[in-house]
């Protein structure tokens, strides 16, 4: 199957992409038990009902089957059903596990109990129920703001090359 080698191409550049990004980000000290399970508790009310966040990256994994080769919609949505939700869901756990070390560097307990708090709330609990119709009104609006500055961008990244005299040639204008 061709698209098996662009899965594995799309899943390294999305670990190298992830991986680079987390090696930007600061580092802290190991977080101790009390604030890893608050860490926990705050990042499992935070996803809500797994099923559900599960079932809404559905259609987006379609999307990312037919992108990667899988151009039929029913095949893409076989391989999403058979293959990727039930892989996602099996170690679902161990997703929530990173997320909330990473919280508990960033976040003390106090806070992560307050976050806990809240989302047992109905506000919370509404709150995290739109998570995915949020993610993807935040990702659409960072598409268009990205497009709008984008020609802008571009002449001053121009400007800039030109500015050092980095050229075609790889030269540099020596300051």
């Amino acid at each position: 199957m061709r698209f098996l080698p662009a899965l594995l191409g799309l899943c390294l550049v999305a670990t190298s992409t992830c991986t680079a990004m987390a090696q930007a980000a600061p580092t802290a000290t190991t977080p101790d038990s009390t604030t890893l399970k608050a860490a926990r508790d705050a990042v499992a009310a935070m996803q809500g009902d797994r099923t559900a966040v599960l079932n809404a990256m559905a259609g987006p994994m379609v999307g990312m089957m037919q992108q990667i080769g899988v151009k039929e919609p029913d095949k893409a949505q076989v391989l999403v059903r058979e293959v990727v939700l039930p892989t996602l869901t099996a170690h679902y756990d161990e997703l929530l596990d990173i997320q909330a070390r990473g919280f508990a560097t960033v976040l003390g307990k106090d806070d992560l109990q307050a976050m806990a708090a809240f989302y047992a709330t109905p506000a919370g609990k509404r709150l995290a129920a739109a998570q995915p119709q949020l993610a993807q009104v935040q990702l659409q609006g960072m598409q268009q703001w990205m497009q709008a500055m984008t020609p802008d961008m571009q002449a001053k990244l121009v400007a800039a090359i030109k500015a050092h005299g980095w050229g075609p040639s790889g030269q540099t204008k020596q300051h």
